[in-house]
C-alpha cells in the first residue's frame, strides 16, 4: 500500500532539511579553511619565534666562561607554555633549554624546518656554520583545540538558526498552499450529491487547471444524471399511460363479455397486463437506482416521508404495519425519491414474503439506523446470499417480480450504503430484517 503524504509537509520538511544540510556544509567548509589559515599562522609563529630566539641563544652559548653545559632559561613567573623550545649542537647534545621542555617530544636528531611527531610540530633553524640548532614545538592538542573551539563558534548560531529556519520555511509553506489547502477541504466537506462547481479564484497557476477541469466534469455529470432522470420520468409515463389504457380496455371488455369461458381468458388477459404493469414500474425504479440519482445536494429529514409511506400501506394492510419514528429529524443527503422508492420496496417485500399473523415492524431511531423487520420462516443462508440479485427470489408461494430487494440494493450503493439482510431477524428464532444507516452518507 502506498502512503501519501501533503504537499505542504512535503515542502516543509524538504526545505528545512535542505536549509539545514546547506548550513552544515557553509560550516564544515569555513571550518576547514579556518583550520587551514589558523595552522599557516601557527607555522608562522613558531618560524618568528625560533627566529627571535636564535639569535638571543647562540649569544648566550658563545658568552659562557664555563663551556657549554646544558642551561634552562628561567621563568619570570610559572605559566603554561604552548610553546618550547631546545637548542643542542650537531650531535645532539642540549646546549640550551626553556623552562618546561621536554627533551623527549623532539627528534633524536636536530633539523631544520618543519616536521611533525605523534603529538608535535617542530621547526628548527641552525646558526654559526650548522654547529648550533634550535627547535621549537607546539602540541598537535593546542591546534586541534583551538580548530574545535573555532568550529564551535561557526556551529553554535545553527541551534538558533535551525529552529527559525524550520518555523520561517513552514510559515512561507503553509501561506504559500493556504488556497491549495481551502480547494481540498472544500472538496472533501461537500457531500457526494453536491455537483456545484469548485472554487477557481486565487489559486496558484499551476492548481488552475485542475479546478477547471473537475468543474468541467462536474458539469457533465450533472448534466448526464439530468438527462437520465428526465429519460427516467418520460419512460415512465410513456409505458404507463398505453399499459393503463389497455388494462381499463380489457376490464370493460370483461364486463360485457356474456359467455364465462371467454371471461376467464379476458380476466388472465387482465391479470398479464396488471403483471407487466408492475414490472415495468419495477424495471424504471431499478433504472433510476442504478443511474446514480440516489443523492441530492442538500439534507433533508426523511421521518416525514417515512410516515407518509407507512400510512399508505396501512391503508393498504390495516393491522399489519407497526411504525416506531425518533422524536427529532434524522436529516440526510439520500435522494427523497429515492428513499421512498427503497423504504416501499423493503416494505412490500416484507408484507408479501412475511408471516400475515405478525406485523411488519418498521423502526428508525435518532441515530438514522432504519429496519424492516417481519416474521415468518428463517431463509437459509446460500438463498440469502442471493435475493440482492435481479429476480432472484426465496422459496415462497407470494408473488413477486423478485427486484424489490436489487432495487433497494442499488440505491443503497449508490448512495454509499450498505443495506443489512438478516434472517433470523435479530432477537428472533425467525423472522427477516433488513437495515441500513440512513445518517452515514
Amino acid at each position: 500500500m502506498t502512503t501519501r503524504t501533503s504537499l505542504q509537509k512535503t515542502l516543509g520538511i524538504g526545505l528545512t532539511l535542505g536549509v539545514t544540510l546547506l548550513w552544515l556544509l557553509g560550516v564544515t567548509a569555513s571550518g576547514l579553511v579556518a583550520q587551514h589559515e589558523m595552522n599557516e599562522v601557527f607555522d608562522s609563529a613558531l618560524e618568528e619565534t625560533a627566529q627571535r630566539i636564535l639569535p638571543l641563544a647562540v649569544t648566550d652559548i658563545l658568552n659562557r666562561e664555563n663551556g657549554a653545559g646544558n642551561q634552562k632559561a628561567p621563568a619570570l613567573k610559572d605559566h603554561d607554555e604552548y610553546l618550547t623550545y631546545l637548542v643542542r649542537d650537531e650531535a645532539g647534545n642540549i646546549l640550551l633549554q626553556s623552562h618546561d621542555a621536554d627533551p623527549g617530544v623532539f627528534s633524536r636528531t636536530p633539523a631544520e624546518g618543519f616536521s611533525d611527531t605523534l603529538t608535535h610540530r617542530l621547526y628548527g633553524v641552525s646558526a654559526v656554520s650548522n654547529t648550533i640548532y634550535l627547535e621549537v614545538a607546539e602540541p598537535l592538542a593546542h591546534r586541534r583545540e583551538s580548530a574545535l573551539e573555532a568550529g564551535l563558534a561557526l556551529l553554535l548560531p545553527l541551534l538558533v538558526l535551525i529552529p527559525v529556519s524550520l518555523l520561517g520555511v513552514w510559515w512561507i509553506v503553509r501561506l504559500s498552499l493556504r488556497k491549495v489547502v481551502d480547494f481540498q477541504q472544500d472538496i472533501e466537506s461537500r457531500g457526494a450529491g453536491d455537483l456545484s462547481p469548485v472554487v477557481e479564484e486565487q489559486l496558484p497557476r499551476e492548481f488552475e487547471p485542475i479546478a477547471g477541469a473537475i468543474n468541467r466534469l462536474l458539469e457533465r455529470l450533472h448534466r448526464a444524471l439530468e438527462s437520465e432522470r428526465s429519460f427516467t420520468a418520460n419512460s415512465a409515463h410513456e409505458l404507463r399511460t398505453p399499459l393503463a389504457t389497455a388494462l381499463a380496455k380489457v376490464q370493460r371488455l370483461k364486463t360485457r363479455m356474456p359467455d364465462d369461458y371467454l371471461k376467464n381468458d379476458v380476466a388472465e388477459i387482465e391479470e398479464a397486463l396488471r403483471s407487466l404493469s408492475v414490472l415495468s414500474g419495477k424495471l424504471l425504479e431499478l433504472a433510476k437506482a442504478e443511474g446514480g440519482g440516489a443523492l441530492s445536494q442538500s439534507q433533508q429529514d426523511l421521518v416525514p416521508i417515512l410516515a407518509m409511506i407507512a400510512r399508505d400501506f396501512e391503508a393498504q394492510a390495516p393491522g399489519r404495519v407497526v411504525l416506531s419514528l425518533p422524536e427529532r429529524e434524522v436529516n440526510s443527503f439520500l435522494d427523497p425519491d429515492a428513499f421512498a422508492i427503497l423504504v416501499r420496496n423493503l416494505i412490500e417485500n416484507a408484507l408479501k414474503h412475511g408471516s400475515r399473523s405478525e406485523p411488519v415492524k418498521i423502526n428508525l431511531n435518532d441515530n438514522g439506523v432504519l429496519r424492516v423487520c417481519n416474521g415468518g420462516a428463517r431463509v437459509p443462508p446460500e438463498q440469502l446470499a442471493l435475493l440482492r440479485n435481479r429476480f432472484a427470489r426465496a422459496k415462497t408461494d407470494a408473488a413477486g417480480s423478485g427486484l424489490g430487494l436489487a432495487i433497494a440494493d442499488a440505491i443503497a450503493k449508490g448512495a454509499g450504503m450498505t443495506l443489512h439482510l438478516r434472517s433470523p431477524a435479530t432477537g428472533r428464532q425467525d423472522g427477516f430484517e433488513a437495515e441500513l444507516n440512513l445518517a452515514c452518507i
